[in-house]
């Protein structure tokens, strides 16, 4: 689904901004051969699995998988299919898991990769794959997230947030208050009978999809370049985030698709660039030194005002 610009708004504030998904959204993009997401998952998962593949110690994750397999088949049956015990096939990318075997004739690097995983790792890997969707597991006990399928984090490492409750994955967002307060009441709401989503963004320096804190450190802004060449080398960064939830196991499944585009394409009307010039002007220093975009925030916000119109 495209960004939806109604997210964004002034005054800004870090807050849950849930809503109500509508009758037949659909919550995953398959991909395809060629895609960028495919194409950083993959590498993900050849070099840095461990930090992208998690679960907390005693957790199974297997009704959960069975469910977002389910999922999987009713939104794109010509996509990916799913036999309701143990086989699963993604024919975009040609490479199907019976149980723990894999088979197909796709690329070979695919293949590889799924047979390099561990045994219980690689219908998540072929999930993980098959969709531009990272994923993760919600419990409403606890307010947890005991299981993450992460390969393209918004700088934040999740095997840092595995098995965690949601106060303490949010406590390094800057004016968290509303994200904490919030955070058992949300559990409960999102593994209830109805879906949700959410969109966040924020402009960036860097174009990859992937970027691990660990493995990926934005170019610095440049200080000395006008506002129409500081938008030039910006990047509009967004997450279309949802909700697959499970009430008869009180669990959700969280999707997350990022997007990246250069800001100077994302920005389509003067209404946008005026919406997200008024967000900017109104984060508070906290949020903006959290984003990185205390350097350029004025820079950024005459180029949109001009963009807009005035």
């Amino acid at each position: 689904m495209p960004f939806d610009f109604a997210a964004v708004s002034a005054p800004f504030r870090m807050q849950p901004g849930l809503r109500r998904m509508a009758p037949g959204a659909r919550q995953l993009t398959p991909n395809v051969l060629g895609d960028r997401a495919l194409r950083e998952k993959l590498a993900v998962l050849n070099q840095h699995r461990d930090q992208a593949l998690l679960c907390a110690p005693g957790f199974d994750a297997t009704a959960a998988l069975q469910a977002l397999c389910a999922h999987a088949q009713r939104e794109h049956p010509a996509d990916f299919a799913w036999d309701g015990a143990g086989s699963a096939t993604a024919m975009r990318l040609g490479w199907a898991m019976c149980g723990d075997r894999i088979e197909g004739d796709g690329p070979a690097e695919i293949g590889a990769c799924l047979a390099a995983l561990p045994p219980e790792w690689r219908l998540p890997g072929l999930l993980c794959l098959a969709f531009a969707e990272d994923f993760a597991v919600i419990e409403s006990e606890g307010a947890t997230i005991p299981w993450l399928a992460v390969c393209l984090p918004s700088h934040w490492a999740p095997e840092t947030k595995v098995g965690r409750h949601f106060a303490q994955v949010h406590a390094p967002v800057a004016d968290n208050q509303l994200l904490v307060t919030a955070s058992e009441h949300l559990a409960r709401l999102v593994t209830g009978a109805e879906r949700w989503e959410r969109f966040v963004w924020t402009i960036t320096r860097e174009s990859a999809l992937h970027t691990h804190p660990q493995r990926c450190l934005a170019p610095p802004w440049p200080l000395d370049v006008d506002p129409v060449a500081l938008a030039e080398r910006a990047f509009f960064r967004t997450e279309h985030q949802t909700f697959i939830p499970l009430p008869a196991l009180l669990q959700a499944v969280f999707t997350i698709h990022v997007e990246v585009r250069p800001l100077v394409d994302a920005i389509a009307s003067p209404a946008q660039a005026r919406a997200l010039g008024d967000a900017l002007a109104s984060m508070s220093p906290a949020v903006l030194d959290y984003r990185g975009l205390s350097p350029v925030r004025d820079r950024l916000i005459d180029w949109l005002r001009a963009r807009s119109g005035g």
